[in-house]
């Protein structure tokens, strides 16, 4: 789960995708990045995680850290959470950039229509609130959609 600074979008994509995978009884590996690298090292935004507590997942524990182009060697599918994310992965990955790895995480529900999850961070809580909605349903769908 990839967004710009690792502190709104993909630390709630972490959370939401990790307590439905661990409720469906998958073995997967979940983690979130972000391009900027401006946040490595911090905690998620309070309000992501205000939500995310009000919605019974603690992201806390979770730190900030900067996509890596090793990622498309770690992981079988790299998720972003917006378009300008995925040309940033592009940049950073470079001759690693494996586009059959990469997909706009809302393409889980709006299948081919590469919408975005709205960045948070500027706005008041409520935006929070719609950027928990939209990723939960994504990730009900991600979980429907990739069962193993």
């Amino acid at each position: 789960m990839v967004c710009l600074g690792n502190i709104c979008r993909s630390p709630l994509a972490e959370g939401i995708l990790q307590q439905k995978i661990e409720k469906a009884g998958f073995d997967w590996q979940v983690d979130s990045a972000g391009t900027n690298g401006y946040h490595v090292g911090e905690g998620p935004h309070y309000l992501s995680q205000k939500v995310a507590l009000r919605n019974g997942i603690d992201i806390s524990k979770q730190v900030s850290r900067k996509f890596l182009k090793e990622d498309f060697e770690r992981f079988d599918i790299i998720y972003a959470m917006a378009g300008d994310v995925v040309k940033e992965i592009e940049l950073i990955a470079r001759n690693k950039f494996d586009a059959s790895k990469m997909n706009l995480l809302l393409n889980e529900i709006y299948p081919g229509q590469n919408r975005d999850v709205p960045d948070p961070w500027s706005g008041p809580e409520a935006g929070y609130h719609k950027v928990f909605e939209l990723i939960d349903k994504a990730c009900e769908a991600l979980i429907e959609n990739h069962k193993p």
